[in-house]
């Protein structure tokens, strides 16, 4: 009983308001009340309302929106209700979604709570219907036998409304694309009718459309230290392991005797790191226009020096067969183009293992089975669909945009990359055992690849500190709503949404080390802050350094266009018939410009405005959060200051809250 005021927050998209009407009720433990109707408008719409009713303590907001000719779908942030009278408490009511249809739509009080915490069931039948309507419009799909699952959406109208890019995003990235191909189409007419005889002539796509890392690497890609650095802090840092051993497919020929004394000398030091490319053997290469594509499966055996370098010793192309002679193996001592085309063959090699294990599979797939998971377990009220949503934002359309555009058939993939037409299926499904859930987790990962303690590898050093961040973030929002381990063990919800990551998206995972049940408060956090840094930095750092080392091309070719060679007699020659065509590079680079380029529409890491929690505990966390990443931001900034080479791809101001690019 008394007046009520009521605030109604509106999406600040284009189209995010509605010109229908819209109902409102509120809904208290004692009693229920409909207030008066009203038509959203961008921004934010205020109203009092006198309420005849005892409502008691409020649990929930019901909308319903009608139309008469029209649906015009309303984007609603959230709804605050303050009263009864001016010192009445203030309720919020999160929804950060579309409201469609004539249904009724109902949104709980944001405070969160988990099903132990609601002994009375006040918030029981809304969790149950409100997953029941979820495992409706959140199908599992399996977009290639073998794989991990996905999202059952064959095109982008499939997916539900709330996973759709808003206008803002869709408008800026169908532009870019469009202007993306239109500069393609310019280079393809400039380049036609020119003869590509040497390197250089690669700079004739090079004019535009790229950073100023890349001009370093399009000036150094030729030495040995930029080589080795890129296994470091490149654009694929998931790769390089100190040996712990030689490896059994380093067969030495006859001769070479000094370099396995070299190599065992750095085995002993525990200077000696490898990148074995074995995933690749045996991977069916591509044909473009009738033309047959090549792959490789390298190995490089690298030298650690005290100065932090990291250099090449030797490279390997190929396994060795039984009844064949041993693989050549590669020197830096070789003729120049020998050695030089030995090395293009490894970063084509990384090309294909980054773009498609490192970014598509532990990136984009990955995060899309947590964000199925979270939508088929965690109703709203759920205190970790609170913590985690915000870094789900867009990942699903973006995926399903990969998979009907880049790796469909005719994709990207199928016209200019090695391992199109195919092989790039096979791959992925055989690459899904090194899916691994210490891999996931990079304190477990930098140690298994023993990787820590390298002052080199700034990659290492940030993405630890960045995990240590959010482990701490994470650790403070579960302290709020799990006070015991048994309330983790006995919360079904959210039992069933790990069991539903492990068991069902990624395929009866639990083989691979993810866990099938949550036991306890730090398991608990330890598998949430895997999903967060997953969605977040693990992506920004195999995502970001693409615009700076796959633009120019050489650096790290999309395809190779001759087989292997198995002697040191190259040319020149050889080299440009192998690397990519003009038409194939140009694409590469459109495409690494298109999906590279810093997006102007983002969220960045912990900024997200979405207020998912009410209160002010929560509320104090997540400032800590921010509080943190600010430092650790301003600490790699005055470390780049010092560095020829700035490493960036975990900075807190660059890296995105999802993946949605």
């Amino acid at each position: 009983m008394g007046v009520y005021r009521i605030r109604v927050s509106t999406g600040s998209s284009f189209f995010a308001g509605s010109t229908n009407q819209v109902q409102l009720w509120l809904v208290g433990q004692h009693g229920e009340a409909a207030l008066s109707r009203f038509r959203p408008v961008l921004g934010k719409t205020e109203f009092q309302e006198d309420v005849k009713e005892y409502l008691g303590p409020l649990l929930f907001v019901k909308i319903r929106k009608r139309h008469c000719l029209q649906d015009d779908a309303w984007f609603c942030n959230w709804i605050s209700v303050q009263g009864p009278g001016a010192g009445g408490e203030e309720y919020r009511f999160p929804c950060y979604r579309w409201v469609e249809g004539c249904g009724v739509l109902s949104l709980p009080e944001g405070t969160g709570c988990t099903l132990v915490d609601d002994p009375q069931g006040l918030f029981k039948k809304h969790r149950e219907e409100e997953l029941e309507e979820r495992k409706k419009l959140y199908k599992w799909g399996n977009w290639k036998d073998g794989l991990i699952l996905n999202v059952a959406a064959t095109n982008l109208s499939d997916l539900p409304q709330d996973e759709r890019f808003l206008e803002d995003k869709r408008i800026d990235f169908e532009s870019s694309l469009a202007k993306g191909l239109a500069k393609l189409a310019v280079k393809d007419s400039l380049n036609i009718l020119v003869r590509w005889d040497d390197l250089d002539d690669f700079n004739r796509i090079f004019y535009c459309d790229h950073s100023k890392l890349a001009e370093k690497v399009r000036d150094s890609w030729k030495e040995d230290a930029l080589f080795g650095y890129q296994f470091l802090n490149g654009a694929n840092p998931m790769l390089l392991r100190r040996s712990s051993s030689l490896p059994a497919r380093l067969v030495f020929p006859s001769g070479m005797e000094e370099l396995q004394a070299q190599l065992e000398q750095e085995l002993e030091g525990g200077t000696l790191f490898e990148a074995d490319f074995s995933l690749l053997d045996g991977i069916k290469a591509n044909v473009i226009l009738c033309s047959q594509q090549y792959l490789a499966a390298p190995l490089v055996m690298l030298k650690l020096q005290p100065d932090g370098k990291l250099l090449p010793m030797v490279i390997q192309l190929e396994l060795p067969r039984m009844g064949s002679p041993p693989p050549t193996l590669f020197l830096p001592t070789d003729p120049p183009m020998a050695w030089l085309l030995a090395k293009c063959w490894v970063r084509s090699a990384d090309f294909q293992l980054h773009e498609l294990l490192s970014h598509l599979l532990r990136g984009h797939l990955m995060a899309e089975v947590i964000a199925m998971a979270t939508m088929r377990c965690l109703p709203s009220v759920h205190p970790i669909f609170k913590l985690i949503i915000p870094h789900l934002r867009y990942t699903m359309e973006i995926n399903v945009r990969a998979r009907t555009g880049l790796v469909s058939e005719n994709g990207v993939f199928d016209q200019v990359v090695s391992s199109g037409g195919g092989g790039h299926v096979d791959l992925l499904r055989r690459a899904g055992p090194c899916l691994t859930y210490r891999s996931l987790c990079p304190p477990d990962d930098l140690a298994d690849r023993g990787l820590l303690g390298v002052k080199s590898s700034y990659y290492a050093q940030d993405a630890l500190r960045l995990w240590e961040i959010m482990y701490r973030y994470v650790e403070g929002i579960v302290s709020l709503y799990f006070k015991t381990d048994n309330a983790v063990k006995e919360d079904l919800e959210l039992q069933s949404w790990c069991q539903e990551i492990t068991e069902i998206g990624l395929r009866g995972a639990q083989d691979q080390g993810f866990p099938m049940s949550l036991e306890s408060r730090d398991q608990l956090c330890h598998f949430v802050t895997m999903c967060i840094f997953t969605c977040t930095g693990q992506h920004s750092s195999v995502h970001l350094g693409q615009l700076d080392w796959y633009a120019w091309v050489p650096n790290a070719p999309c395809t190779m266009r001759l087989p292997p060679p198995t002697t040191k007699d190259v040319t020149l020659e050889t080299v440009m018939a192998t690397l990519p065509n003009f038409h194939q590079a140009s694409v590469q680079m459109s495409i690494t410009w298109q999906l590279g380029r810093r997006q102007p529409v983002r969220v960045l890491l912990g900024q997200h405005e979405e207020e998912y929690f009410s209160g002010p505990e929560p509320k104090a966390m997540l400032k800590k959060f921010r509080e943190e990443l600010a430092v650790l931001d301003k600490e790699i900034e005055i470390r780049n200051a010092k560095l020829d080479m700035p490493y960036e791809y975990l900075r807190p101001s660059i890296v995105e809250n999802s993946v949605a690019i």
